[in-house]
């Protein structure tokens, strides 16, 4: 099953509250399939994380148990009840303890939850791909794909034939297979575009080889469907498509995105003016102040406001606006404010305020802040089928330099450059990122995550305008991509959102991680 990457899933969203997508979002949406396999009813809870893993050191500080919780409660991932779900979870009478233990994971954010109720136990195993983005790797002992972009439909049962035949015969879907449980028990896993009829569980309830059966919703915005086919994934196929057809970049992302998710141009316009208009909201939110207790950081874009208004800050035009966007994002995010993960929530600043930034300066109406957002959608395309946005598995080039990279040709095209300038500034932007180390201090998505999300920024609207006046990038973006990724995995797994080595390491930091964790 060939799956690719959405710009509303993987790029720009989810729209959510918590520090970190990897950890808040992802756990949200594993912990909803959770909710699903239980038919709503869960009453105790283990979660283990693995010692080498990223999570077992970052689950709480970094949103991942507040995240399950609202999952196991079938909350979504922006529900302002977020920030207290463990008392709710509590008052649901649903017990959940985490350990610490070996459990062989392959994979950085691996989770292994076994869930049960007076009638049932089932266990599942699940990795937080990065963005928000998340797999079901196992279901009761057997190996699944599930990620949560298809309406699942799992028939646990004794033999398989009947049951087969009657669901052939009454029901359409894109695919079918067949697993063996850890109990001896088959179970049917049907993807298929919505739940199948009432008409087909009736006399499936009445056979005798039928155990159960558990419908899993899907927790994407963009579903997908058998045998999708996409124009292009990375920028070299891209050019390839539109060699002697002149088509801008604005109209190969929504191509794109078009034929991706099977959707029309004027859906994929009101998609990106929601994200456009809770982007506005969240900038307007920070310029005002936020308040949250568990936070490193203050209030701090409401004081560069006032210094601008005041004159008393060096002149440097557009880069103001930059500055105070971006931080006005992060802000939210640490107040547990509704944020949208542009590629990722620790990275949730770079974009939206470089482009809307840029925009808002230039006097742009939405419309070109909503195609621009779609170009940089693109880019992220290819990013995300050649790399990874997740900076625990590949440091936090992958992030800050992928959000740095999209804004740069968004802000070419908001400057009417052409589709040549916005690849080349994408390009020079992540050159100028390559090898960025994760080590968040105090074990909160804040420092050094907003200068991060600041230089990404305004690297942006520097090569953008290195881009724009002609400045060769040398290097092609599809290849600076594979070597982005290359690096990254070669950064030593202390340095990569584990809470053991670099800023988050040293004296001070493990005094403030010590204090915040003690007024808890």
């Amino acid at each position: 099953m060939t799956n690719y990457p959405s710009i509303f899933n993987d790029i720009i969203g989810p729209v959510m509250r918590g520090p970190s997508s990897s950890h808040s979002a992802a756990s949200l949406r594993i912990g909803r399939l959770c909710r699903d396999l239980m038919d709503g009813n869960i009453t105790h809870v283990l979660v283990e994380f693995d010692p080498n893993g990223s999570l077992a050191n970052t689950h709480k500080g970094q949103g991942s148990d507040m995240g399950l919780f609202g999952g196991f409660l079938g909350w979504e991932a922006d529900d302002e009840r977020l920030p207290v779900s463990e008392r709710y979870i509590s008052d649901a009478g649903i017990q959940v303890k985490f350990v610490i233990r070996d459990i062989g994971a392959k994979h950085l954010n691996t989770y292994h939850i076994t869930l049960s109720n007076p009638l049932e136990t089932r266990t599942l195993m699940a990795i937080s791909t990065g963005g928000g983005m998340i797999e079901v790797i196992a279901i009761d002992g057997a190996g699944v794909s599930v990620k949560g972009d298809f309406y699942e439909t799992l028939i646990y049962c004794k033999a398989t034939d009947r049951i087969l035949e009657l669901i052939n015969k009454e029901m359409s879907y894109d695919y079918l297979t067949v697993y063996k449980g850890n109990d001896g028990a088959v179970f049917i896993e049907i993807k298929a575009q919505s739940f199948p009829g009432g008409s087909l569980y009736v006399p499936l309830a009445s056979m005798e080889e039928v155990m159960f059966i558990k419908k899993l919703a899907p927790v994407l915005p963009v579903l997908s469907r058998k045998d999708i086919k996409v124009p292009f994934t990375t920028c070299n196929e891209m050019l390839d498509y539109n060699r002697g057809k002149d088509i801008s970049l604005l109209e190969l992302a929504v191509r794109y995105e078009s034929e991706r998710g099977n959707i029309s141009e004027e859906e994929i316009f009101e998609k990106m003016g929601r994200i456009v208009r809770i982007l506005q909201d969240s900038i307007k939110q920070g310029l005002q102040g936020t308040q949250y207790a568990d936070r490193l950081l203050g209030s701090q874009s409401v004081n560069f406001k006032d210094q601008l208004q005041r004159k008393r800050l060096i002149e440097a035009g557009v880069l103001h606006n930059i500055v105070m966007y971006v931080s006005a994002l992060m802000e939210v995010k640490s107040s547990m404010g509704v944020i949208v993960a542009a590629p990722t929530a620790g990275s949730c600043g770079a974009l939206p305020g470089a482009v809307m930034g840029t925009a808002d300066f230039l006097g742009m109406p939405e419309v070109e802040v909503i195609k621009a957002m779609l170009v940089a959608g693109i880019i992220g395309i290819f990013i995300s089928t050649q790399s990874t946005f997740a900076g625990e598995v590949a440091g936090c080039g992958v992030e800050y330099g992928s959000g740095g990279s999209m804004a740069s040709a968004a802000i070419v095209y908001l400057a009417k450059g052409s589709l040549a300038q916005s690849l080349a500034a994408a390009s020079l932007v992540l050159q100028s990122t390559l090898g960025m180390t994760c080590t968040p201090i105090a074990n909160r998505v804040e420092a050094p995550c907003l200068g991060n999300n600041v230089m990404a920024a305004t690297n942006a609207i520097s090569f953008a305008n290195m881009a724009l006046s002609g400045y060769d990038e040398l290097i092609p973006l599809d290849e600076v991509i594979k070597t982005m990724y290359t690096i990254g995995m070669g950064i030593p797994h202390e340095f990569k959102c584990t809470n053991i080595g670099g800023l988050c390491a040293t004296r001070t930091a493990k005094i403030l991680e010590e204090r915040l964790n003690s007024a808890q």
